[in-house]
């Protein structure tokens, strides 16, 4: 009896003990209540969020009756029954979080997620290093700003750390603090944190690394290659640095890499083929880089590969013959990257892709009809290659194509413009440049597609679309270089009045009076008329070209509410007014054109001396300005008077539509540069020229000229000019052409400018120069017609003898050095006008230039584009 009550006994402690331990412990009253007071400290609003997609916020259901184990959002320990975890992400919480907070009162914590709020700029509280537990942490996207504090590196036990897409800086503590005290990191994410520094080679020692972003951070210097080989390393951005150097090394076939980010950086060197051992690699990114050799062939092995971007890159010629095997891609852009030949049949073995971007290459060949077997297709960009032949009538079975762009191509023949009708999803189409003629037919009506880009440019037509009438959701229209006569349609007006950023009628034979049309001009038409008061306040006019027309009078005063305005070229017309000084208040402009019109009178001083104080580019030539040079502009004109390169970058402006794509626009310019005149299609922004040429300028050089250090082309020829060369021009050492001739100069030429290694061009012939020429250097290479009508001068090049004495030998010529050193144009350039003689200068300007943003024309309806060639490369931006 004693032994069976024993064991009931028993058996009841065992069955008790089982009992009570698969109960829960409910929450404590004290986290209950910390998390309750946290909740009020924030308004719950939904546009604190941007990412989430629930109905409401997880804090919603938070009530104090109920166990805070269960609320959505938390779990709690099943044993102690403490708070462990809190992902408050996407929960639409808006307002200030400070030290005082009672989310520090749960010290328990092991991950804590607050992203994708909005916490009003607070700073990372110091609190935070009361959860000294924490594993995980995660504050991105949560408008945040200021210091990181240098508390959170007390947080050892990290293994997440993300505080990314807000406002934050690492500097005291930095990154290299980062990787000294979190030793246990296995995810180190701050895209967009401003850190700043150099990468410290100490983060190649934290073997538990899998993945590393440091996008857009600021990073400088050279970038530890042992991070790479990181054991565990799966993913690596590092993308927008721009001042990040680097070599990407050769590959084992351990590395577990699946992501590898270096766009936007300034790696260099080439590409590995080990690169194609990485059997796990999906998402590759090296655009715009300063890579160069070939594309390796071992690309082909890489069959994981989902999104592919090696465009902007300085690769040698090469083919496409690596492209076919990836057929998981979905993403495949070669932009720029010096690609020939046809497009390889086995690209259709891609099916899954869904952007396809061949731009800016060599490739020739037909557009293949069998493209149409890439049916997820939604942006197909193959402008400015080589392509011929008409447009397949297959692309028309692209149901999905959003965006197609065969810009500047060798298209030609008949194109039905009802071959795009049936593509209901197409919003962007570009055809410009090419040899098609466009049919339209005129029942084309309000059932057509609304597009929000389209480029008719060059298609043949002779009228204005009738369909435009409808397409109310236009940001981009061209029209250019087409055959279109007349007066532009009142209908115009109303096209689009709140949403077109762009428009380009140029190159048509368009007339009109300004005052009529209530329009801002176009380039290379007809208009004339003055130009007038239309300018308003706030406008947001960066790119302003009127050149090539009849316009007369003066300058419109309104020009002046252009404060972000930094190109305006009003070059070839019939504007007559004196310097306009007061567009020194204009902050941001850079460029200023104003060279064949009736300009006059003295320039006088300037009305403040800190106005112009960005400008690069001053064209004057062409006028009838009078008086002394205008040194006291000099001294003012700041930007010429330092050289800085940094990164080299065209002059461009770059536009976002409302969808969130962007167009890259270059200013180009046309250019009297080393004694032809040139148009430029692309123009770096450190350029710093000064053309005063051909206008009545008489007196001295100022020496001051000499401190414009910056400048790489100087005009000063066929005015007045008196006195010497100044030996002050040795100071310009980035010149590379320089031109005084058909002046009145005297003296001899300074032996010091031979020291002028970068100058290409000199002219100073039609003067009264004495003396020898100087020997050696850059000026061996000068024919006699650089020197000639000084009857004065003596020696090589010139036949006649210098009396006095012998010339000097000749060092070797620093020419053929040179030869590789970047020049801040673009070397594809048209010859307009060539040739110098004494008596006789040509006064030809046919400059096509481009504009871009929005503009208000027609009552802030259009604006200006380029004539020839259009640069439009659109892309969404992909982060």
């Amino acid at each position: 009896m004693f032994v069976r009550l024993l064991f009931l006994l028993s058996l009841f402690s065992l069955l008790s003990a089982g009992s009570f331990s698969s109960v829960q412990p409910l929450c404590h009253d004290d986290e209950r209540f910390a998390l309750l007071q946290f909740k009020k400290s924030f308004i719950i609003n939904q546009s604190a969020s941007h990412y989430g997609h629930s109905a409401a916020s997880k804090v919603s259901l938070w009530i104090q009756s109920s166990d805070c184990c269960t609320w959505d959002g938390v779990q709690c320990d099943e044993n102690t029954g403490h708070v462990t975890s809190l992902d408050l992400s996407s929960s639409y919480l808006y307002g200030s979080i400070n030290s005082s907070s009672t989310l520090f009162q749960l010290v328990h914590l092991l991950r804590l997620n607050l992203s994708d709020n909005d916490f009003n700029h607070s700073e990372i509280p110091v609190g935070v290093r009361r959860l000294s537990k924490l594993t995980y942490l995660d504050l991105s996207s949560s408008v945040l700003s200021g210091q990181i504090p240098s508390e959170i590196l007390q947080l050892t036990k990290l293994v997440s750390l993300n505080l990314s897409f807000n406002r934050l800086t690492l500097h005291k503590p930095g990154l290299r603090s980062i990787a000294e005290k979190l030793t246990n990191l296995e995810e180190l994410v701050l895209t967009e944190v401003n850190i700043s520094s150099t990468v410290p080679y100490i983060l190649a020692n934290l073997s538990s690394l899998t993945t590393i972003f440091l996008k857009d951070c600021g990073l400088r210097g050279e970038f530890p290659i042992g991070i790479f080989q990181l054991p565990n390393l799966k993913s690596l951005s590092v993308r927008f640095n721009p001042n990040l150097t680097g070599h990407v090394p050769e590959f084992n076939r351990s590395s577990p890499l699946e992501v590898l980010g270096l766009s936007g950086t300034s790696f260099c060197g080439k590409l590995p083929d080990s690169i194609g051992i990485l059997r796990s690699l999906y998402f590759l990114n090296v655009a715009g880089c300063n890579f160069s050799g070939p594309i390796p062939p071992s690309f082909g092995n890489l069959t994981e590969l989902t999104y592919l971007d090696l465009s902007k890159n300085n690769f040698i010629r090469g083919t496409l013959s690596w492209v076919g095997k990836q057929t998981k891609l979905t993403y495949l852009s070669l932009d720029a990257s010096n690609l020939y030949g046809d497009i390889p049949f086995s690209l259709r073995n891609l099916t899954q892709l869904t952007s396809l971007g061949l731009c800016c290459n060599e490739l020739t060949g037909p557009i293949p009809s069998w493209l149409a077997n890439l049916t997820q297709l939604e942006y197909l960009w193959v402008f400015e290659n080589k392509l011929h032949g008409p447009i397949p009538t297959s692309i028309s079975d692209l149901m999905n194509l959003q965006s197609l762009d065969l810009f500047s191509n060798h298209l030609s023949g008949a194109v039905e413009f009802d071959l795009f009708r049936k593509l209901n999803s197409l919003f962007y189409l570009q055809l410009s440049d090419n040899n098609l003629s466009l049919l339209i037919d005129p029942s084309t009506n309000a059932t057509l597609q609304k597009f929000k880009v389209l480029g008719l440019g060059s298609c043949d037509l002779s009228d204005f679309p009738d369909f435009l009438r409808n397409q109310d959701q236009l940001e981009v229209l061209l029209l250019h270089l087409n055959k279109i006569h007349g007066r532009i349609p009142k209908w115009i007006s109303n096209l689009s009045k709140d949403t077109l950023v762009y428009l380009d009628l140029s190159s048509n034979f368009l007339t009109g009076n300004m005052n009529n049309l209530s329009i801002l001009n176009l380039g290379h038409n007809e208009f004339q008329g003055i130009i007038p008061q239309i300018f308003m306040e706030g406008s947001k006019l960066r790119m302003i070209s009127l050149n090539q027309n009849h316009f007369q009078g003066p300058l419109p005063r309104s020009l002046a509410y252009c404060t972000r305005l930094e190109f305006l070229d009003i070059g070839n017309n019939n504007v007559s007014d004196r310097f306009p000084s007061w567009m020194g208040i204009l902050p941001e402009l850079r460029v200023l054109i104003l060279h064949s019109n009736r300009f006059h009178g003295v320039i006088g001083k300037p009305q403040t001396n800190f106005g112009f104080q960005k400008l690069h580019v001053v064209d004057l030539s062409n006028n009838n300005f009078t008086g002394i040079l205008p040194f006291e502009y000099f001294q003012i004109w700041k930007a010429m008077q330092s050289f800085d390169v940094g990164r080299l970058m065209y002059m461009q402006e770059i536009g976002r539509t409302s969808n969130g794509w962007s167009f890259p626009y270059s200013y180009p310019m046309t250019l009297t540069n080393k004694g032809t005149e040139r148009e430029y299609w692309k123009i770096q922004e450190f350029l710093v020229v000064i053309d005063l040429s051909s206008n009545r300028f008489e007196g001295e050089i100022p020496k001051i000229v000499g401190n414009l250090i910056a400048l790489h082309m100087l005009n000063l020829s066929n005015n007045v000019l008196t006195g010497q060369i100044q030996s002050s021009l040795v100071n310009l050492t980035n010149l590379e052409s320089l031109d005084l001739s058909q002046n009145m100069l005297v003296g001899e030429i300074p032996p010091q400018l031979v020291e002028l290694t970068f100058l290409a061009f000199l002219n100073v012939s039609c003067n009264h120069l004495t003396g020898p020429i100087p020997q050696g250097k850059q000026f061996v290479t000068f024919a006699n017609s650089s020197f000639d009508g000084n009857a004065g001068l003596c020696g090589s090049p010139l036949s006649k003898k210098c009396a006095n004495f012998e010339d000097p030998p000749l060092p070797p010529s620093n020419f053929e050095e040179n030869q590789g050193t970047e020049s801040p144009f673009e070397f594809d350039w048209k010859v307009v006008v060539m040739g110098y003689g004494c008596g006789f200068i040509f006064g030809v300007f046919v400059g096509q230039i481009m504009v871009k943003r929005k503009y208000d024309w027609f009552r802030k309806t259009f604006t200006i584009g380029h004539p020839a060639r259009r640069r439009v490369n659109w892309r969404r931006r992909l982060n």
